[in-house]
């Protein structure tokens, strides 16, 4: 083998669980890489109902360790990443011939008393017809339940985490494929086909294969292995309209065919619905919605809100495959939600440790049990640190946010409270980092539209690897619901220009 970098863990896919398995990795003390082919959270990490929950609907099948884990994770990270994950209170009402009202009792009674709560609210009981959440859904609505869960920007979730993770000490290629990984006397060769057609080779002693949907893909055609199905290709997909009711609630609805979907205040001007959930066969770099799903969704929600939603209020769409484990369930939404961890090969001939499925909120558990796999088979280093460390902005208390916000305001008083406060949901501490000495909006450089300025996406460009209009606009940021088509492509121009 010729003489080449050799890493202790390689990292295939920079979704979620491939960012967190990094992060945790270096931070013990092993020498990481990670390649993901396209930019962080492309695929499925950017594409989900921006929940850290429990799964409420997974206790209906029984998966209570999942939701145990999944609830105890809540405030652990709420507490580690405060700026981009709030707490947020769900609506559930009551409909008559669907669960009954027993039933989402209890439920939410289990929810309550294995989720650790110490900062979030309990369940609460209802009455719609007085609660100003009875107000957009339509008459006849009375009893409801009310609990608590987390959101999460999603596709921030994954790039702090790959921010961290490079800090520390990993090296994080984005839009660089793994185009072969073959053992070579017990060491990984793998080699790397970056966005400019230069093609790399770097060796590992182990490989992390953390693909997400293509995961079943690389364990075949990239990595030789005639195991190669193991996942089932799960499609949800979401709408966004302008947003239905005023108030900051969400609503957990239950559906006729057993399924449940999502209304949350998104972004300020919108509210986004979600998730549907049926099995996906076509091609997984081409997912979208289909005509199917958007009739369904708008179908569902006009069930419950008293203005029907229709085709014409819809200002965005979007759609992910989630890669779960083939667990031989009749129906998309029965198949496990949870992961799977498999370990192929040793220390001698080359270990792969391959996760199938997990989710956003399970992400940083999941890390902890890859590292046990890699540890049983590198060796111990470091202990297990990401219970209690805080992701890059994420320095200040659970409930501190407004008061960050003043404080960030105070250091920039002539900039809108409005800028102030977004960037300090997307950045946190950070926005120090990106604001620098600016005083004015004219300080801040060109103005893209919204409140998006150079500055800005420099920040994202020389920190965040963006290195397109999309990563800026829907993945760093949510603006791109904000622009007009020719601001957006100004924003590709100038992104193109730089990030060349």
């Amino acid at each position: 083998m010729a003489e080449t970098e050799l890493f202790d863990i390689f990292v295939i896919g920079g979704g979620i669980n491939g960012v967190s398995v990094a992060r945790d990795a270096v931070g013990r003390g092993f020498s990481v890489m990670l390649a993901e082919m396209n930019d962080l959270a492309s695929g499925t990490s950017s594409a989900a109902t921006k929940l850290i929950h429990g799964g409420l609907r997974y206790l209906e099948h029984y998966e209570f360790r999942l939701v145990r884990e999944a609830l105890s994770e809540r405030e652990v990270l709420w507490a580690n990443a405060p700026h981009i994950i709030s707490p947020r209170r769900f609506i559930l009402p009551y409909e008559k011939g669907m669960r009954p009202a027993v039933v989402l009792r209890a439920g939410l009674a289990l929810y309550d008393y294995i989720g650790t709560r110490k900062l979030l609210p309990p369940t609460k009981t209802l009455d719609l017809r007085k609660d100003e959440a009875g107000r957009p859904l339509k008459d006849g609505y009375g009893l409801a339940f009310e609990y608590s869960d987390c959101w999460v920007d999603d596709a921030r979730f994954v790039v702090l985490n790959a921010q961290d993770a490079q800090a520390k000490g990993a090296r994080i290629a984005t839009r660089t494929k793994v185009i072969s990984a073959k053992r070579d006397n017990g060491v990984w060769v793998l080699d790397l086909l970056s966005k400019d057609g230069t093609v790399q080779t770097v060796c590992a002693k182990l490989v992390v294969n953390a693909a997400g949907p293509w995961v079943d893909e690389v364990l075949g055609a990239t990595m030789g292995s005639n195991n190669a199905h193991n996942v089932r290709m799960v499609k949800g997909s979401h709408i966004v309209v302008k947003k239905l009711y005023d108030h900051d609630r969400c609503y957990f609805f239950q559906n006729a065919d057993g399924r449940i979907f999502f209304a949350i205040p998104y972004e300020g001007e919108f509210t986004l619905i979600g998730t549907t959930d049926q099995d996906y066969h076509g091609d997984i770099s081409k997912v979208h919605i289909s005509d199917e799903e958007t009739d369904y969704l708008c179908a569902a929600a006009s069930e419950y809100f008293k203005n029907p939603i229709t085709r014409d209020q819809i200002v965005w769409t979007y759609s992910g495959v989630r890669p779960l484990f083939d667990d031989g369930a009749s129906a998309a939404q029965e198949a496990t939600r949870d992961y799977v961890l498999r370990v192929d090969g040793d220390a001698a001939t080359g270990a792969a440790v391959n996760v199938f499925g997990g989710k956003l909120t399970t992400s940083r558990r999941l890390a902890e049990s890859v590292l046990e796999k890699i540890e049983h088979v590198l060796g111990k280093k470091g202990a297990p640190w990401t219970r209690v460390a805080k992701l890059p902005g994420g320095e200040f208390e659970p409930l501190a946010f407004d008061a960050e916000v003043r404080r960030l305001h105070k250091d920039y008083p002539d900039l809108p409270q409005t800028l102030i406060k977004r960037l300090m949901r997307l950045y946190g501490t950070k926005s120090r980092a990106l604001l620098g000495d600016a005083q004015s909006l004219d300080d801040l450089g060109q103005h893209f539209g919204a409140d998006l300025y150079q500055r800005e996406v420099d920040y994202l460009i020389a920190n965040e690897w963006a290195r397109a209009a999309q990563d800026v606009l829907w993945r760093r940021t949510k603006l791109g619901l904000h622009l007009s088509k020719a601001e957006a492509e100004a924003v590709e121009t100038y992104v193109t220009s730089k990030a060349a």
